[in-house]
């Protein structure tokens, strides 16, 4: 009877509050992704010690761990909430129009800047009662691990080789370019190999130590390096430091268009013959039968697609 009255305590939302709180690490971030106002998680975490006779979630220094016990709970609380998800949602055929699911996605920055906008565009056009979540990728995402648990549906993004136990479609390539200030003397003078290398590179912050990144790994396999002279972890506000500089971003030529105007910068030819940048989907087996996972997968798809015309979709 004591497991009964257990039991009994324990609610689908709790279970949810549990996994949240253990994964971001933080009642204020749990609160966010939930939303929820943070007393209602704190009240919340108070139940799941109590009901766990452990703290689940203790402060290390600066940040918060989860115990033992806590990191024990963290993959039987994705398979409950996982299971919960799909009792309903694969018991019937998949409507956009009805559909009421959460649709999550991990993407790459590296991209093109209009690409999510559109993503969301589409999405609530065709699936107005679905809600899109959008996770970055950054040094601290174990992407294997949140496809596997359910904690995201599909990853964005590019890789010179991407895990090979995931489902995996190309998305689009694209040609490696360089972005300048339209007053860099390259411009005007133009470059060579020598030239491009030597000149003041601005480069991705590095994903761990040691890391390379895609361009810099294909010139390590012809011998060569470049000189990276600054580096920054939010890709996006690279363009405006190129523009008030004499830096040059080396990347896809989609990304580059986007900010050429904006930013009076120039895109020009990369005088090394790089390989295209590939931009893959990877997405988990356990998803990949599902029908609102091949109609989101479809929705990314169309979406790259669009962008490369000079219309980007609108409902």
């Amino acid at each position: 009877m004591r497991d009964q009255a257990l039991f009994d305590k324990i609610d689908l939302h709790l279970i949810r509050v549990l996994h949240t709180v253990l994964t971001e690490r933080s009642v204020s971030r749990a609160a966010l992704r939930l939303g929820m106002y943070q007393p209602a998680v704190s009240a919340a975490l108070k139940r799941l010690r109590d009901l766990a006779g452990d703290p689940l979630l203790v402060r290390s220094g600066a940040a918060m761990m989860p115990t033992d016990k806590g990191q024990r709970m963290v993959e039987p609380a994705a398979a409950i909430l996982r299971a919960a998800e799909g009792l309903f949602s694969d018991a019937r055929d998949f409507d956009p129009q009805t559909a009421t699911r959460t649709f999550r996605i991990a993407a790459s920055d590296y991209f093109d800047p209009l690409f999510l906008p559109a993503l969301v565009a589409r999405i609530k056009a065709e699936a107005p009662l679905c809600v899109v979540e959008i996770y970055p990728l950054s040094p601290e995402t174990h992407y294997h691990a949140q496809l596997a648990n359910g904690d995201i549906d599909v990853v964005v993004g590019n890789w010179l080789q991407p895990t090979g136990d995931l489902h995996m479609t190309s998305l689009m390539s694209d040609e490696v370019v360089s972005l300048v200030s339209r007053r860099h003397p390259a411009v005007r003078r133009g470059w060579d190999v020598q030239a491009w290398l030597q000149a003041e590179h601005i480069a991705p912050t590095a994903t761990h130590p040691g890391a390379r990144g895609i361009i810099d790994a294909r010139l390590d396999a012809l011998g060569l390096e470049r000189r990276i002279m600054a580096r920054c972890a939010h890709f996006s506000a690279i363009p405006a430091m190129v523009a008030s500089s004499l830096l040059v971003l080396t990347t896809g030529r989609q990304f580059c268009e986007r900010f050429a105007d904006k930013h009076a910068l120039a895109i020009l030819e990369c005088p090394l013959a790089l390989p295209p940048l590939d931009y893959y989907l990877l997405w988990h087996a356990r998803s990949h039968a599902s029908e609102a996972a091949i109609w989101l997968r479809s929705c990314l798809k169309k979406t790259a697609l669009a962008l490369r015309s000079p219309v980007a979709y609108s409902p």
